[in-house]
């Protein structure tokens, strides 16, 4: 059985259990394996009255939901290739992305973002919304549990890239794909909840969105096995939303890590002294005994704080949890201790759509802070030329759509070139340095990988949202900050960094706008990246003043 094959198959197997819920403000609404099937099936049958057939592109345009989840499973079942779409993206790119597909449709989770597309697109069958898809079934009628059949060079989605610099790609994923990806993530879950019974499900939360891949192939592995997944409704009531679903894991990106870090990090520093002086003794103690010199006084702070501090902190994050998940970007290493200090494990994955979304994931059992984990089974890894990671195996993407200049460039005698630069240690731990494309070349020569100077800012700065650094072709680097940390602080916090690098490193000027980088003001990738082109080209008159000589 193919990956869509299986995941009917478990539904079918149980369909009184439980298996999506949404978290709303007035409580959690729910659906049993048997109902998502149902919905499903409502909407394969309006899919097909629609006039879609197999190998047709589809837009899916929605917020997360259950009724995104069975739109989803109903458009892979009848063989129609799935384009998720962001739904807090610019419309004219949206609409780039469905003409450049060919899409024939696009299914649309409400009037508002329906009328969103405007003029933008209106092409093939049109606009649809769910209401208009999910259509009753007559009485007495079943429910369908077989997917088309499909081979595994099958195109199953195309999923656009975030496009940092230039166009968005559609990358294409098969379902040889996803065969060889959700038994992956499916065994790492397994190692991650050994000792719980096969009969009890994992509780998982999510709150972000399906469109992207990773986000993907977490809800395709919850629905291939005994889960329970709790989908965020608000994001405003996420620290309530968390509470009442108890997870045992969730999906993260770094900027919630570093959130909820800082966070606890201010709270405490506005306690008592006793508390604070509490606080700063077992992070010390803590840190003795993961060097391996912890003393008997050293025990004795540790187990305090862990009493009376790590142990109230980690409750509040969630009682049930066994491990954090973190991906999309490389985490900040003090983050990820931090987290282990208080006694949450933090396992760290890396990957590309253009590799389904997963190349390295960290074993529960045995992880390297600051590193992102070995090669997944079945997939090699390599550097290549100036420390480029090169990967190979089934999980590397049909191509992207339309383009096969652009594919023959990201390939190299068989190897994905993942544009990363990393490094791998001895018992093969890899680490992500940067994006090779962000390197920035000061007018001395030297090379500088501008990521791990953000994240060492962002983290000696709780009051900053945003760092970018800029520097090409310049002299020396300087940065553009936002976020509400006063002048003063920024200047503290640059001061204490750069004390701790080569000189070439050391942001001697910054600029701090107003306002937060946006989506909506294009200088953030639909998933939150920041485009750095743009953030130039939008500061360049303040940039270039950073440069000119200081007057006397």
């Amino acid at each position: 059985m193919n990956f869509l094959e299986k995941i009917f198959s478990q539904l079918m197997a149980a369909p009184a259990r439980e298996v999506l819920r949404e978290m709303q403000a007035d409580g959690a609404v729910s659906v049993t394996a048997g109902e998502l099937l149902r919905l499903t099936t409502q909407a394969r049958e309006g899919i097909r009255a629609s006039g879609l057939r197999p190998g047709d592109r589809c837009g899916l345009l929605a917020a997360n939901s259950i009724r995104w989840v069975a739109m989803d499973l109903a458009l892979m079942a009848e063989g129609v290739v799935v384009v998720p779409l962001y739904a807090r993206q610019d419309p004219a790119e949206l609409a780039r992305m469905l003409r450049d597909c060919g899409a024939r449709m696009v299914c649309c989770g409400d009037e508002k973002l329906r009328d969103g597309l405007g003029t933008a697109w209106d092409e093939g069958a049109g606009r649809r919304l769910f209401d208009e898809i999910f259509m009753p079934l007559p009485a007495g009628v079943g429910v369908e549990s077989a997917p088309v059949p499909r081979g595994s060079e099958s195109l199953v989605t195309i999923i656009y890239t975030s496009g940092t610099s230039g166009e968005p790609k559609g990358v294409m994923l098969n379902a040889g794909n996803l065969d060889h990806m959700v038994p992956c993530t499916s065994g790492r879950l397994d190692q991650l909840m050994e000792g719980q019974t096969k009969t009890t499900a994992d509780q998982i939360f999510h709150y972000l969105p399906f469109c992207f891949a990773g986000s993907w192939i977490l809800l395709l592995t919850a629905l291939s096995r005994n889960s329970r997944l709790s989908l965020s409704m608000d994001l405003n009531r996420l620290a309530d939303e968390l509470k009442a679903a108890e997870p045992n894991y969730f999906l993260n990106v770094p900027t919630l890590l570093e959130r909820i870090r800082t966070g606890v990090e201010a709270s405490l520093a506005e306690k008592p002294a006793a508390i604070r002086t509490l606080y700063r003794r077992g992070r010390e103690a803590w840190e003795s005994r993961r060097e391996g010199r912890a003393s008997l006084a050293a025990l004795f702070w540790w187990q305090l704080a862990e009493r009376l501090i790590f142990r109230t902190v980690r409750q509040k994050i969630g009682g049930s949890i066994r491990a954090l998940i973190c991906g999309s970007a490389p985490l900040a290493k003090e983050t990820q201790l931090f987290f282990t200090m208080i006694g949450i494990r933090v396992l760290q994955v890396y990957g590309l759509t253009e590799t389904t979304a997963i190349c390295t994931m960290d074993d529960p059992h045995q992880f390297t802070p600051g590193r992102v984990g070995p090669a997944i089974p079945g997939i090699e890894m390599r550097l290549g030329e100036g420390d480029e990671i090169l990967v190979r195996g089934p999980h590397i993407f049909a191509g992207y759509w339309n383009r096969p200049e652009e594919t023959a460039a990201a390939m190299r005698d068989g190897w994905f070139r993942t544009g990363d630069q990393g490094e791998v240690d001895s018992d093969g731990n890899w680490s992500i340095s940067g994006r090779i494309k962000n390197l920035l070349i000061l007018n001395s020569g030297h090379n500088v990988a501008p990521e791990p100077i953000e994240e060492k800012i962002l983290f000696s700065l709780p009051g900053a949202q945003q760092c970018v650094i800029i520097g090409n072709d310049r002299s020396f680097l300087s940065a553009i900050i936002t976020g509400s940390a006063k002048r003063e602080e920024v200047q503290v916090a640059l001061d204490r960094v750069n004390a701790t690098l080569p000189h070439y490193k050391r942001v001697l000027a910054f600029h701090q706008p107003a306002e937060l980088l946006t989506i909506e003001s294009g200088l953030l990738t639909a998933n939150g990246k920041i485009r750095r082109d743009a953030v130039s080209r939008q500061f360049a008159r303040e940039i270039e003043e950073l440069y000119q000589p200081k007057k006397a």
